[in-house]
Parts: structure tokens; sequence; C-alpha cells
């Protein structure tokens, strides 16, 4: 019988919205100079947090936050991508094997931006707190990924928003809701949880690990 299931923890939801706000705020601090660049940076430190926080979730936080719940192999994705095209497929508990490949995109991609970020700069007035670490050269080099960078991860994003979508109309599956209230109607048992302090712990050390670097990074 299907019933009201606890999927997705705190951590994850909050980490997942922030992001999106924190992208949302760097597309606009930087493409259309909403506020001032030093809010780029602002929010490219709090995505870089938050990214990493993730990351280290995946590996110690709750059942389906946790990579091993939802990375799959090219065989498991094939059977899954068949199934989307029958008729009546039954949804993922957590993460479908699809989803997860875009989790890990999206979380990759996120932090390469973050890290070329760092070392990039305009030579003239914006400068990431490690661009003045490297050479001038290998500064605009990575200045150029970054920019290249931010064109991938905004298609990835339209990608994932229109598969949500895609999901919501055609498969009557709603992804949305679940990662704001972090349940699902589905048979099945809550998810295992993860503690709560710990999650608290690992942000507050990946909070500090960005600032020390934004406050001892410039020569």
């Amino acid at each position: 019988m299907a019933n009201r299931i606890r999927i997705w923890d705190w951590p994850v939801r909050l980490t997942h919205w922030a992001l999106a706000l924190c992208i949302a705020g760097l597309y606009a601090t930087g493409e259309y100079g909403w506020l001032t660049m030093e809010w780029h940076f602002r929010f490219g430190y709090a995505a870089l947090a938050l990214v990493v926080f993730r990351i280290l979730w995946g590996f110690v936080g709750s059942e389906h936050a946790r990579f091993v719940d939802f990375i799959r192999g090219p065989s498991a994705i094939a059977a899954y991508v068949k199934s989307l095209l029958a008729p009546r497929s039954a949804p993922s508990v957590g993460h479908s094997p699809l989803g997860g490949l875009a989790v890990i995109a999206l979380l990759a991609l996120t932090l390469f931006q973050a890290v070329t970020g760092l070392f990039s700069s305009d030579q003239i007035e914006a400068f990431g707190p490690l661009s003045e670490r490297i050479s001038a050269s290998l500064s605009d080099d990575l200045t150029d990924w970054h920019e290249l960078g931010q064109q991938v991860l905004l298609i990835l994003i339209a990608i994932h928003v229109l598969a949500v979508l895609g999901y919501l109309f055609f498969k009557r599956e709603n992804l949305i809701a679940p990662m704001f209230h972090g349940y699902k109607i589905l048979d099945g048992k809550d998810a295992r949880w993860g503690s709560s302090w710990l999650a608290l712990v690992l942000f507050a050390l990946c909070a500090g690990a960005v600032w020390a670097i934004t406050i001892f990074g410039p020569p």
C-alpha cells in the first residue's frame, strides 16, 4: 500500500534550494551587473561551501542522500530509460539512475565553476582571492574555462528543469514538492536519517574553510 514516507532530509533540501539561489545570483551579478562583483564573489563562496558540504553529505548523510544509493552502472541506466517508455513505470524512491547522473554532473560542474572562480580575474578590477597566487596567463586561461563552464552549467540546468517538468506533466510524478517537504507517496518505508548535528558540523567546517580562503588567500 502506498503511504507518505520520508525521503529527503533537510540538509539535502536546503542545499538544493540554496545552490539554486546562489547560481541565480551568480548569473545575475556576473552577466547582467546586478549588485556588484563583490556580491558575485560572495555568491561563489556560498556555492563552494554548499557543494563541498553536499559532496561530503553524499558519503555520510541520510540513506537517499548518499551517492551509493543512486549512482548506477550503464546497464541499470539503460534499463531505467527503457522503463520510461512503458505506459506505467514505478516511481523511484530516491534519485532515479538518470537523476543520479544529473546530480553528479551538476555538483561536479558547480564545484568546477567555484574553484576556477577563485583563480579568475579580468585583470582590471575583479580579482578572485587566489588569482594573484598564479601567473596572469594561467589566470586568464582559468577565466576562459570559468566562462565556458557557465554556459555548460546553464545548459545542464535547463535540461534538469525540462526533465522535472516532463515527469510532472507526462508521468504525473511531482519531483518538486518532495524537495520542499521531504516526503513522497510510495510503497515503502521511511529513509534512514543522518545526524542533524553532523550536518551542522560539516557545513560549519566547509564554510570555515571557504572563509579561510577568502581571508588568507591573497598574498
